[in-house]
């Protein structure tokens, strides 16, 4: 009625300064700037409101997915399903006197898991299901994300009524976006008008009780510490739920499901698998499945092996072959390189040797592929002076057999000084506990250099006896290409 009310008037002015005699350019420019002013707050021009963009998230697809389907994370469903259980069983909450929940963060690592957790949340409650991401709401026209934030809820209200259900889940993923700590952007006030949006309707001062419908909000974020604290006290975002990488349980139960419908040969052990991809997401495991797949077709058979498994788990962590082979005599120290690693690391850590190869994958011209034997979230001095000597033994290993060392251990000498920096800071070394920006610099990087001298000559010592070995395997591995990490484990018992 407003615009009917605005076109007439315009028209109005129109026709009396042509009565008159005046120019009506201005009121023509006018009635322009209004009408351009009409279509962006409508989000004609900037985008598709939600009523239109939004929709289709709360199809028959998404109500199929239940915590049955998401593997892993038995900690964050348990605790999502508490959070949950207040809103499927409302009376038995009303009774206790328990405020309804308004949201639930999922706060963890890209990859994890979070929206299928949402999706099975809708689920659990059967509630109709809203999503959306942070980016969506921020434009740089003036009130459009608070527009967008109204437009949000209103459509999961909507919904839920349309599908005459109780409750509606809007899923806001990346909402770090949107839920920054006001007052970081100086050039304008957008960003702070849209949040201040989401706390009014989360709050409930807007949307309590319309149409009946309880509107519960569901966040995902990599980066819970960038979000502005309003958004995260009680009363908005009442539970915050991990969602942390999975453990070796965790890696085969998700590796379970992704294989569900996937041929897989006899000599395929899951179990295996889930404890070579330490450190794998559940993206990244489904990835893993996926291109294992992708290898069985490539070589035209009808089954899985655990030979795909392993090229495909080189692949994710690398990236695919690549045709760069270097001459023979780079070849060579590239092959001795790798092989010095493989047996510092046996020798220090027994079993920890998944694969040896010279193939030229991402920007790596070979590598040692290591299977830890169990999740390790702790290390003790020991165990991180045996992985310093491990990283140094290539160089070590060049040194011995070619009589030089090369570039090629520039990355494996960081990450070797790195972790004596990691044993100085954590107060493992024989300076005791130290505050880094107190202490000396030249006392610092004194303990670090002893550190990494003190390794250096210990895998000096370690490989010494073992030189001969080294270049009958490199030679070896020259024509082969690559050594699985089984035969090189009896190679090395047969040497020592």
């Amino acid at each position: 009625m407003v615009r009917d009310i605005m076109i007439g008037a315009w028209a109005a002015a129109l026709v009396f300064c042509l009565v008159v005699g005046y120019d009506p350019a201005l009121v023509v420019l006018a009635g322009g700037a209004a009408a351009l002013a009409q279509l962006l707050l409508s989000g004609r021009i900037t985008g598709q409101r939600f009523e239109v963009a939004r929709q289709t998230c709360a199809g028959p697809k998404t109500t199929k997915l239940t915590f049955g389907d998401v593997g892993g994370q038995e900690s964050a469903k348990r605790e999502l399903v508490e959070a949950l259980e207040f809103i499927k069983n409302e009376d038995s909450a009303v009774r206790l006197g328990i405020r309804p929940l308004r949201g639930i963060l999922l706060s963890g690592p890209p990859g994890t898991g979070k929206t299928l957790l949402a999706r099975a949340a809708a689920s659990y409650t059967d509630a109709a299901f809203i999503s959306a991401a942070g980016s969506d709401f921020v434009e740089m026209y003036a009130g459009v994300g608070a527009r967008r934030v109204r437009d949000l809820f209103s459509t999961a209200r909507s919904t839920a009524a349309a599908q005459r259900k109780r409750t509606a889940v809007i899923f806001i993923d990346e909402i770090d976006v949107l839920g920054g700590v006001r007052g970081k952007h100086s050039s304008h006030l957008e960003y702070d008008q849209t949040l201040n949006q989401l706390l009014v309707e989360m709050d409930g001062l807007v949307s309590a009780s319309r149409n009946g419908v309880r509107v519960l909000v569901v966040g995902a974020t990599n980066r819970a510490d960038l979000l502005d604290p309003a958004l995260l006290r009680p009363g908005r975002f009442d539970r915050v739920v991990s969602v942390d990488l999975p453990d070796r349980e965790g890696r085969r139960r998700i590796l379970e499901i992704h294989t569900k419908r996937k041929p897989l040969a006899d000599d395929v052990d899951l179990g295996r698998v889930a404890a070579e991809a330490f450190g794998f997401s559940g993206a990244y495991l489904e990835s893993l499945t996926n291109e294992a797949a992708i290898m069985a077709l490539r070589a035209g058979r009808a089954r899985i092996t655990m030979d795909d498994f392993s090229e495909a788990m080189e692949k994710v962590i690398m990236g695919e072959k690549i045709n760069r082979r270097p001459d023979v005599d780079e070849l060579l120290r590239v092959a001795v390189h790798e092989v010095g690693h493989a047996v510092a690391s046996e020798l220090l850590r027994s079993g920890s040797v998944a694969a040896v190869t010279v193939s030229s994958r991402g920007k790596a011209l070979g590598y040692v592929r290591q299977s830890p034997q169990s999740d390790t979230y702790i290390e003790t001095r020991v165990e991180l002076e045996s992985r310093m000597s491990t990283l140094l033994a290539g160089a070590v290993s060049e040194e011995l057999i070619l009589g030089e060392r090369s570039t090629g251990a520039m990355q494996d000498i960081e990450q070797a000084v790195e972790t004596a920096r990691k044993i100085v800071n954590c107060g493992l070394s024989d300076l005791g506990i130290i505050s880094e920006e107190d202490i000396p610099r030249e006392q610092y990087h004194e303990a670090i250099w002893r550190l990494v001298k003190a390794q250096e000559d210990r895998t000096r010592s370690l490989l010494g006896e073992y030189s001969e070995f080294i270049r009958n395997v490199a030679g070896e591995l020259m024509d082969v290409e690559r050594i699985d990490g089984d035969s090189f484990r009896e190679r090395l018992a047969q040497a020592a």
